[in-house]
């Protein structure tokens, strides 16, 4: 975990991402997980695979060969970057998807992986998956931490697509983040205590699009009051896997233009 003691936020976070930013045939390592989802899986194993992972995600809608603004994605990056698991992510314009996209994925969503030959979607069993299959270094959260935060991004969504300044969805995001900045004073500095999990890999990509989103189409910032939210926002933006996976500003304003508009 970086101690570096300068002031960071989404958007400041832009400018050493460019430094770091994902090139679509760049072969890279990544990381993060968690949710157990029933399925029928792979071997347990330390060794890293002998090729990299294939994994499709979203792309940028503002810059070619630049990842695009989908938080699912960046989890699943993550957990293969914390885990130093190479990949090679694949870049799908979702104005144009390609035909071998939607063979992998009739669907039509990201992220999507190639393992052992087969393509498998959902963040979720991505996650699970790897974290079965890769053990070290573990990203579990144990059950009874791993809902933590876990309405956050709910009640993100209410409050950005909100027109009604009275309907409560802003106290009901602000009750939520100080019930994260609570558990965090005093279990942090991470979910699951001094070491980073896949509980804050599945958090940290949707506070990056809150700060992003609600900045931008509300003029909104979180409380400097909650002060353990916001140390814990900074040494998870402050990640160098963090930095690698993180979409563009404008590319989440992009991205969640339609939601607000709509």
């Amino acid at each position: 975990m970086s101690t570096a003691r300068v002031q960071v936020s989404a958007c400041a976070l832009s400018t050493a991402v460019n430094h770091l930013r994902l090139r679509p045939n760049a072969v890279v390592s990544f990381t993060n997980h968690f949710r157990r989802k029933s399925l029928s899986v792979v071997s347990m194993s330390s060794v890293p695979p002998s090729q990299p992972f294939e994994i499709a995600v979203k792309a940028s809608v503002t810059t070619p060969n630049r990842l695009g603004d989908c938080p699912f994605c960046q989890r699943v990056l993550l957990t293969l970057e914390e885990k130093h698991l190479p990949y090679e992510p694949k870049l799908v314009d979702f104005t144009n998807k390609p035909e071998w996209f939607l063979k992998a994925n009739p669907d039509g969503k990201v992220p999507v992986i190639k393992f052992d030959e087969k393509w498998v979607p959902d963040s979720d069993v991505i996650t699970q998956t790897l974290e079965e299959k890769y053990p070290s270094p573990p990203l579990v959260t144990p059950p009874e931490k791993a809902t933590v935060g876990s309405k956050i991004f709910s009640t993100f969504i209410g409050f950005l697509k909100s027109k009604d300044p009275n309907d409560g969805t802003e106290q009901a995001l602000l009750s939520e983040l100080s019930s994260f900045n609570d558990y965090i004073k005093e279990n942090g500095p991470f979910i699951n205590g001094n070491e980073i999990s896949a509980a804050d890999l599945s958090l940290g990509p949707k506070l990056y699009h809150l700060e992003i989103a609600l900045g931008h189409y509300k003029k909104w910032t979180v409380p400097d009051s909650l002060t353990s939210l916001k140390s814990y926002t900074k040494a998870i933006f402050l990640r160098e896997s963090f930095i690698k996976t993180s979409a563009q500003p404008q590319d989440v304003i992009e991205g969640w233009r339609p939601k607000v508009e709509g």
